[in-house]
């Protein structure tokens, strides 16, 4: 094993103030620490002062924020807290998009700390922004070492990333197959009472926010027989709600909120189908689908250009449909659940899958042997730097 190094990861948001897939990466990543490693991560408050706090063993500094402007955290002094703590770091961790992030990297970072990007998607819309963000997160781009995608859909779809296809690396992301294909006894209770209860129950996970295509989902439940159940909070909470009632499905959806993991894998467990409606290329890649492909559940997503119809794929593992299309989602999930052998082969091959490709060991090797390849090459004098200019 390469030696132990320390590592600060940073995002625009963490728990607890907010769940999602790239907090889930994230403490996933921290799990390094169980080789040695140190782990560290730094992120703002959704809203409110600056605190530091530990989490599952993890540091966590969060720096304060005045509040939401465009999915991005007011929080001026990130970019200089980033800086400060790069000093202390044998690998700086960023995950994009956040551009306070390139904002610190653009205030200057040491020469030996390793700077490995985690591209989890692209910024799309917001032409006039990025029109000044560009430069900096190219200059970015630029300086690091190394740079982490989930799927080759994300290098071949980014004129970001084109100039930089040498230092880009394909890493899927990982979970415990085990932890979310089996329940407790108390957990096999409540979801056997779920089922009593919506015998025609169909999930979905994510944040209530636009690309996620929730409201698609909702006219999709007008032409199906089923009860929706939808896990996340977001900005768009309140907008469904009116749009269930005008639609006349609010009888049939329920809007949990954010729920820990055991409240999560019971209502995967208690559902006949798993629905990603996500409408535009910001899903990059879906981790939900691979979580309810271990809990057993057939999967209906969508043809977006990313990683997402490749993980459940269709008439394999999951049905596809097109994005925006309310008719032709609703046909799918009414298939799933009207089929019960075709939606269980299904099903059945999402476990094996899972068990295959996406488990979370897998995924946290050949992160940590990314880590210490960089590391490596700022500490060696003859070796690159991969540095490019802008």
């Amino acid at each position: 094993m390469s030696e132990l190094m320390r590592v600060l990861h940073a995002y625009k948001v963490y728990r607890p103030d907010a769940e999602g897939g790239i907090p889930e990466v994230i403490s996933q990543l921290a799990e390094l620490r169980s080789l040695g490693d140190h782990c560290a991560v730094l992120t703002a408050r959704s809203r409110g002062f600056g605190r530091e706090f530990e989490l599952a063993g993890v540091e966590v500094h969060a720096v304060g924020s005045f509040g939401q402007l465009l999915s991005m955290p007011i929080a001026p002094q990130f970019p200089f807290r980033l800086r400060r703590r790069a000093r202390r770091v044998d690998v700086l961790a960023l995950h994009a998009p956040f551009p306070l992030n390139d904002l610190g990297v653009a205030l200057g970072i040491p020469e030996d700390a390793a700077l490995v990007v985690h591209w989890h998607a692209e910024i799309l819309g917001r032409k006039t922004v990025m029109k000044f963000l560009a430069p900096v997160i190219r200059h970015t781009l630029a300086r690091a070492d190394r740079i982490i995608v989930s799927d080759q859909s994300i290098i071949d779809g980014s004129t970001f990333l084109a100039p930089h296809a040498a230092k880009c690396l394909v890493v899927p992301y990982g979970i415990e197959p085990d932890e979310w294909s089996s329940l407790d006894q108390a957990e096999q209770q409540r979801a056997e009472v779920l089922r009593g209860q919506y015998p025609r129950l169909v999930v979905s996970m994510g944040r209530l926010v636009p690309y996620k295509g929730y409201p698609q989902l909702l006219h999709a439940l007008q032409r199906t027989d089923a009860h929706l159940v939808i896990i996340g909070e977001g900005s768009e909470k309140a907008a469904l709600l009116q749009l269930a009632d005008e639609l006349g499905v609010a009888d049939r959806l329920t809007l949990t909120g954010f729920l820990p993991r055991p409240d999560m894998k019971v209502y995967l467990h208690a559902a006949n189908a798993f629905v990603l409606p996500s409408v535009t290329a910001a899903e990059a890649f879906g981790l939900v689908q691979i979580e309810a492909m271990a809990a057993g559940l057939p999967v209906v997503n969508t043809w977006l250009p990313t990683a997402v119809p490749k993980i459940a794929r269709d008439g394999v593992e999951g049905l596809t449909v097109e994005p925006n299309d309310p008719a032709a989602l609703a046909k799918a999930i009414n298939r799933l659940l009207d089929d019960r052998p075709f939606a269980a082969r299904l099903a059945a091959a999402g476990r094996q899958r899972v068990a295959a490709e996406y488990s979370k060991s897998l995924f946290l090797r050949r992160i940590r042997s990314i880590y210490a390849d960089a590391v490596a090459d700022r500490r060696t004098p003859a070796a690159p730097k991969h540095q490019t200019k802008s």
